[in-house]
């Protein structure tokens, strides 16, 4: 019987996924690489549906760079975006700060550490409520549009 060379090496490796060591490139269900690709890739290079990385790119990326419909790290691209630097449909610059609040157009949504910060900012939205992201806390009831 005869096997790949992929297969060799996968055996003589172990399996590539959360708790081994990393691989160069990964394929799977949680697989661990350098370059990862598959349902929740960890590794330099991410592409999946929630890629942690580096650089991830899929549906709910968390990484220094995303790219993603739902996006949180220090430079995020995608609908809803958390981060340092973000660009989404709904913000009009890659340029707009979270530290810099006195800048911030009126229709950018940012996430805030304190539940009474989120409470000001719905007041000032017009939405009524506040909901949790994580640690920080966001305006308005729920994640959509305010307008």
């Amino acid at each position: 019987m005869t096997t790949s060379n992929t297969s060799k090496q996968e055996a003589s490796e172990g399996p590539s996924h959360c708790g081994s060591k990393p691989k160069k490139i990964a394929f799977g269900i949680a697989p661990l690489g350098f370059i990862s690709i598959g349902i929740v890739p960890m590794g330099i290079i991410s592409i999946g549906i929630v890629p942690m990385g580096v650089v991830s790119i899929g549906a709910v990326a968390m990484g220094v760079v995303n790219a993603s419909i739902v996006g949180m790290g220090i430079f995020s691209a995608g609908i809803t975006t958390m981060g340092l630097k973000v660009w989404s449909p709904a913000g009009p610059s890659v340029d707009q700060t979270i530290n810099r609040e006195s800048s911030l157009p009126s229709n950018n949504i940012y996430a805030y550490p304190s539940k009474e910060k989120a409470i000001q900012e719905a007041k000032k939205l017009g939405c009524i409520g506040v909901h949790k992201m994580g640690n920080l806390w966001m305006p308005c009831a729920t994640h959509g549009v305010t307008q």
